[in-house]
């Protein structure tokens, strides 16, 4: 990064894209929830990791400083249509120091079953999972999808989305507690209809 920054040869533009995309293509795919959206802040990303590149500082680690200028871009572009986020809920649920979602989240958000009848309920468990997600705020959504989804370490959330990382934690914290709850309540709820 630092060579680009100081020289701007297209190799290195090369090099650092072929090195990030896929990553910032499937975190923003699963942010916005849309392929084609998530193409055009893709390209916007890129043309301003090339427009800023003298920004960089040197020192600063060059993927959260990537992801904080797609979140930017992603963030503007939802702005500019209207839009809200959406995730994809087929990733690993495990925290962002490789931990597993404690309380039983776990659970509801990956499942290996086979048979048909799981695999309906595995269905019916992303869908929960998705729309409860969906209704969160977006800075604990947002947080929330760059820990679990995208694997990334607490620094490098409180770099991307530059907060403290005790911020992160909260964050984190008070959005699987809004998820428990949530399951906790529909859990009632679908008890007392039986």
């Amino acid at each position: 990064m630092l060579r680009y920054r100081d020289k701007g040869l297209d190799s290195d533009f090369t090099v650092l894209m072929s090195r990030y995309e896929r990553e910032i293509y499937r975190y923003l795919v699963r942010y916005l929830g849309n392929a084609t959206l998530a193409d055009d802040v893709f390209q916007d990303t890129f043309l301003q990791i090339h427009q800023k590149r003298h920004l960089y500082e040197e020192g600063r680690p060059v993927k959260p400083w990537i992801y904080a200028i797609a979140n930017h871009q992603a963030i503007d572009s939802m702005r500019r249509s209207g839009r809200h986020p959406a995730q994809s809920l087929s990733a690993h649920g495990v925290d962002a120091d490789g931990e597993p979602l404690r309380n039983g989240l776990e659970a509801m958000l990956t499942s290996n079953e086979l048979d048909p009848l799981s695999s309906i309920q595995s269905d019916e468990r992303r869908e929960w999972v998705k729309k409860t997600i969906d209704s969160l705020p977006e800075q604990l959504r947002e947080t929330l999808v760059l820990a679990y989804y995208q694997d990334l370490k607490y620094r490098e959330i409180a770099d991307i989305l530059k907060i403290p990382v005790g911020t992160v934690k909260s964050r984190l914290h008070s959005a699987l507690s809004k998820i428990a709850e949530k399951a906790r309540i529909d859990h009632i709820s679908n008890e007392d209809e039986s």
